[in-house]
């Protein structure tokens, strides 16, 4: 690639860009009804037995956000495109709040 935009480099941005957006005809993948996202901790044996349960037509599988790509984008002052930042392990509820 040959732009400095560090969103423009994400394996979501180039499966949008290359293929959701020209090929599927998907403009918004955030609230397009043929789009399910299969969480990180389902993984890709999840997303082919619903690819092969004809229940879905088509499977993509990435590599995940790096935690520099994450921080490139935020020196950049950009906000991650959506379904980019699933991080696990979760931490667990309220163990980085504190009450009010």
């Amino acid at each position: 690639l040959t732009t400095t935009d560090p969103i423009d480099q994400l394996d979501v941005s180039v499966l949008d860009r290359l293929i959701i957006k020209p090929l599927l005809g998907i403009s918004d993948p955030r609230t397009d009804p043929r789009i399910e996202f299969v969480g990180g901790t389902l993984g890709p044996n999840e997303l082919a037995k619903r690819v092969n349960s004809a229940d879905e037509a088509v499977g993509f599988t990435l590599f995940p956000t790096t935690l520099g790509d994450l921080i490139k984008v935020a020196d950049a002052g950009k906000v991650m495109p959506p379904k980019s930042t699933w991080f696990d392990p979760k931490l667990a509820d309220g163990l980085v709040s504190l009450p009010l």
